[in-house]
Parts: C-alpha cells; structure tokens; sequence
C-alpha cells in the first residue's frame, strides 16, 4: 500500500501556463454538454457508468460501500418509493441523515424522478431544525435513526405535519425499500427530468440569523460537477477523501459530482477528525481530499502523524485556505498541488487559482471573462452598501482596492450558469440582488464578501461584510487582523469582531484568543504595533478556552459581539489596551465603569 512509497515533493512553483489552459478547457469541454444533453442529471450519469463499469468502486466508507452498480441499484429502490408514496415532481423530501454512502443513493434517486430533497443540517434542534423543515414544506422526511426523535418533533411543529420515514438497518424505510425491485426504472415508471428543474435545497450556514435554504437545479448540480472535475483532471482510477458535512454543497455535491461525473470514487467519513485524518488519506490510498474553511489550519496545529507524508495525494482542493497558513501547510504535508476556489451555495459566478497562487482565491484568464462575469465595486461601510457615483451607478473597485464582489445576473435566455435561483423566501432573494449597477436594468448578485484583485488578475479574499467595521474614521478588516494575531507565538485560535463603546463612534477591535503553549500578552501587543495600524489594533483581548463555530469551521461571532468587554457578563479573562501604561492590562469592573463613562481617552 501507498505506506511503502517515498513521499511527494511539495509545489515550489505553480503548474505550467498550459498545464494551467488545459484545466479551463477540460471543465470547458464537460460543462459544454450540459445544454446538448438537458435531459443527463447527475443520476444518469451514475447509471451510465454502472453500464460500463459495474463493479468499480463508487462510494467508499467504513459502514458500508458501494460500486457503480451498486449505487445504481439502491438509487432505483429511493425513486420507486418516492412513486409509491405519490410523490409528485416538484414535491419535496427533507434528508436528514448522517455523512455515508447512502446519503448520495436516496438524493440521487429522489430526484431522478423530480422529487426536490432538502438537505437538513443534523446539528440542527429544536426552533432552528422546525425553521428548516418550514421553508422546505416536505411531503415526506427521511431521518437517521440517530435523529428520529428532533425530527418527529420538529415535523409536529409544522401546521402540515409530514410523515417521518427512519433508515437504517431494521428501520421502516430500509424494509420498505427491500422489498422495491432495483431494476432499470421501466419507461412507465420514468419521469422527464431535465436540468432546468430543481433537484435540492441547501441551507446556508446559520452563522447569523436561521439559515435560508437556496434552491439548486439539476443544471447547477451537473455544472458544479462538471467545472470541478475539469479543474481537478479527475479520473476513474482517484480516490477522493471527504470528510466535509454532506448536506453542504461541498461536501455533498462538489466532492462527490466531481468523481462521480469521471468514474472515480469518494472515500466518505462521518466527519472531520485531526488525529484521524492522514491515517485515513493513508489507508483508503487516496489521491485527492476535499478541505474547506479552518480544516487545515486544524491539521498544522495538530502534532505530527507518522503517515502526514506518506500518502499518495496529487492535489487538494477547497476554499478558506488563508495566507498565513498555505505555505505552511503544503511544506509540512508535501502537498503537491493547492486548488483554491471562491464559490457560494446560491451563488452564480466561481473563481478558481488554477495557479495555486499562495493566498489568492482565484483569477479569471482574460479568455474566459465572458464567462465569469464578476466585479468588485467600491463599498460604503458606513452605508452597509455598495458605494454610487452622481449618476447613481457602482464604481469598479482599482487592483488592490477592496470592494464587494458581485456577479452579473443572466436575463431569459442568458447563460443558465449565471441565472440566479435564489432562495424559498422571495424577499431574501431579492435582498441579493443589487440593480442598476452599471447600467440602466442590469442586476448583479451580491456576494456579501469584500475582496480585492492585484494587477495580474488574482482575487483575495478580505473579510465579510458583517465582519468589518470602523474605527477612528478607518474600515478595519477582521480578516487580516485575524491573520496577524494568528500568526503570533503561543495563539492557538483567535476571533476578531468589532464592539461598541459609550461615547465612541464606530466599533473598537476586539479579539477572542484561544491562548496556547509560549502565548505571552506583552509579545503579541509588541507585535501588532509592527504589524498593524494603531486604528486596526484590537482594544480589547478576550482569552477564551475554544471559538464556537460551525461545521464548515465559520466562527460563531454574534455572542461574543454582544457580551463584549464587560466583565459583568463575560467570565473569561478580559484585557484593556491602556496607552498610559503601554500595555494590555486587565479589565475589571471598575476600568469597564471609567471606559463607559468616558473618563479614559480611547
């Protein structure tokens, strides 16, 4: 096995510009077969090649696996249910159910014959799972035996309560499809879906606010599919290791169209584990993984695995891999080659650094701008918007200038990949979409992140727009802050938000650190007053034992924005930037009563 090969020799320079030209064209040429062939989703692809290659593997896990044929056969047994059980097109399912193989088998087989899944987070309880099966409306629920009771409660809640099938071995739906026929779907039994229907619902994230649930169509999913397994020159004989939550888009569709579309496999954890990660890279011999926001800089904090350098991975692929951490990722781990991208669930434009520029999101060749029909305008922080001249229009942003990112919208008969699905809720679709930008009637959706783009073309990431605030007159990037604070000795994590203070205009910084072993106070102020300007210095340092975030790694900022620095409702160790004493001093309750007074200067 790959534990006896020598080890892969880190990228020192990115691929070659036609090496670069051939990745376009490969996701070019698989794209470009979507609209010849409207009638192939991703379902059909998979029964195609369980014709050719019936025995090779599909899906990998270590509960159960599944070859083409295989996947195939179960997929047919979901879409015969869903016709026993009347399901119409267009009705919906909501899927809530662990990361395994047959996770993939009931969507896919759900939405061949037009029924739309719902794919439900299951960290969700309560307020916020009930809140997700409203907007889907499902006529049906799928649960995990492990999530019966959240959702049998949840779906009482509903004013239309559907049933609850639960799957899992000796469960009702897992008899219940033991006893459907897994043959070919005869031509009664088929129903004519095409890439212009709706085949999920995926929710964003919840990071603030209930999560929206945006629609993607079948064209999504098999253009997804399509760009990432050109860009990643996938091929029958890669395995891809994803341990990302597979009702998100990228756990849940990127990874596995990806390999799926080309005849490869997907090796599925139930989750993300530091400690297991290489030895299973290792073991299930893969070639690719999948990462994605905070993931790797896990890994590097990790302590070392004797099989970090022993795989036989040939690139890596995902999105949120910051600057401070990508060289020191791919030297540790002899990572080959970085595919960065820049994408959202409903989203209508993608970049990607096909370069593997350490830090940038992704460039758009000049040969492919008409395809990529993105932009950065000039934002007004203050305003909470895009900024607009005399004549009301956006102002592109000039390289290195931050700005929000936003991409055209495709009218009737325009480009299908730039077509905006939007959510369930009307209003917070049309809250995304931002008219008249450049001229008279044209619309563009709104990314909601600042980026910036130097001279060559690369895109970088800055902050999300939630995220950065003002202060003394100056918009301050949690993002880089971020980056420097992390990058100091002894921080094991850190947060930076902007907090309100008594008589101030604007957000002071704030950063919650996760202190680790050498973390000294006085080093890190000494440090950022290098590094940053004394406007984007954090005023207050919060030491925390761990950050809340979410399961695709997305801090969790809104309670320690509202606690702040007072110490009345924070229990954790709190610390002032005191000028006077030229250091961070702690913040008691009676330094917190002069600060909201206003008797020290800030």
């Amino acid at each position: 096995m790959s534990a006896t090969l020598a080890p892969p020799i880190a990228a020192k320079t990115g691929p070659r510009p036609e090496s670069v030209n051939r990745a376009w064209l490969r996701a070019l040429e698989l794209t470009a077969r979507i609209e010849r062939a409207p009638d192939r989703i991703l379902a059909s692809v998979v029964e195609e090649m369980a014709a050719a290659r019936p025995q090779a593997p599909a899906l990998l896990s270590d509960e159960a696996s599944l070859t083409y044929g295989e996947l195939a056969a179960r997929m047919r047994r979901y879409a015969r249910w869903a016709l026993a059980e009347g399901l119409a097109k267009g009705e919906r399912v909501a899927l809530m159910a662990p990361n395994r193989p047959d996770y993939m088998a009931a969507w896919l087989g759900l939405t061949s014959v037009g029924v739309v899944v719902a794919l439900i987070n299951t960290n969700l309880r309560g307020d916020a799972l009930a809140h997700c099966l409203g907007v889907a409306a499902p006529r049906r629920v799928i649960a995990a035996a492990e999530f019966e009771a959240d959702a049998l409660a949840a779906a009482q809640r509903l004013a239309d309560p559907p049933p609850v099938w639960v799957s899992g071995e000796g469960a009702r739906l897992d008899w219940a499809l033991a006893a459907l026929p897994d043959a070919p779907l005869s031509p009664a039994e088929r129903r004519a879906v095409t890439v212009r229907d709706p085949a999920l619902l995926i929710y964003t994230s919840g990071a603030t606010g209930l999560p929206k649930a945006a629609r993607v169509s079948h064209h999504r999913v098999m253009s997804w599919s399509g760009w990432f397994a050109g860009m990643l020159d996938a091929r029958p004989d890669d395995r891809l290791y994803d341990c990302l939550p597979m009702h998100h888009s990228v756990g849940g569709v990127v990874a596995t169209g990806a390999m799926l579309i080309k005849g490869g496999a997907v090796v599925i954890a139930p989750r993300f584990s530091a400690g297991r990660f290489w030895d299973d890279v290792v073991r299930w011999d893969c070639t690719l993984f999948q990462y994605i926001g905070e993931l790797c800089r896990y890994l590097l904090k990790a302590p070392a695995s004797p099989n970090e350098r022993r795989h036989r991975l040939r690139m890596v692929c995902g999105n949120g891999l910051r600057p401070d951490v990508w060289q020191a990722f791919q030297d540790r781990f002899a990572i080959p080659r970085i595919l960065e991208f820049y994408a959202a669930t409903e989203g209508n434009f993608s970049l990607y650094n096909v370069e593997g520029q350490p830090g940038a999101i992704g460039r758009v060749p000049a040969f492919m701008a008409h395809r990529f029909p993105a932009a950065i305008v000039r934002f007004d922080i203050a305003a909470g918007a895009p900024a607009r001249d005399a004549a009301g229009r956006c102002v592109r942003c000039a390289p290195g200038e931050a700005g929000e990112a936003i991409g055209r919208i495709s009218g009737a008969g325009g480009d299908p990949a730039h077509r905006f699905e939007g959510y369930t809720d009307p209003a917070e679709s049309e809250k995304k979409v931002l008219r008249d930008v450049f001229e008279p009637g044209d619309a563009w959706l709104r990314t909601g992140d600042l980026m910036r783009a130097d001279e060559k073309g690369f895109f970088y990431f800055v902050d999300r727009i939630g995220d950065t605030f003002r202060w003394k007159g100056e918009n301050v990037a949690t993002g880089e802050v971020a980056e420097v604070v992390a990058a100091c000795p002894g921080v094991a994590a850190v947060s930076v938000y902007g907090v309100q203070v008594p008589g101030c205009d604007g957000r002071a910084g704030m950063a919650a650190v996760v202190p680790g072993e050498g973390f000294d106070l006085a080093a890190l102020r000494a440090r950022l007053a290098d590094a940053l300007p004394a406007y984007a210095r954090p005023l207050f340092i919060r030491l925390v034992r761990d950050l809340a975030v979410t399961e695709t790694f997305k801090q969790k900022k809104s309670e320690l924005v509202a606690e702040a620095f007072d110490p009345a409702r924070v229990s954790d160790p709190l610390f002032f930037d005191d000028a006077r004493a030229g250091a961070y001093v702690p913040l008691d309750e009676a330094l917190f009563a002069a600060i909201a007074a206003g008797d020290i200067r800030i």
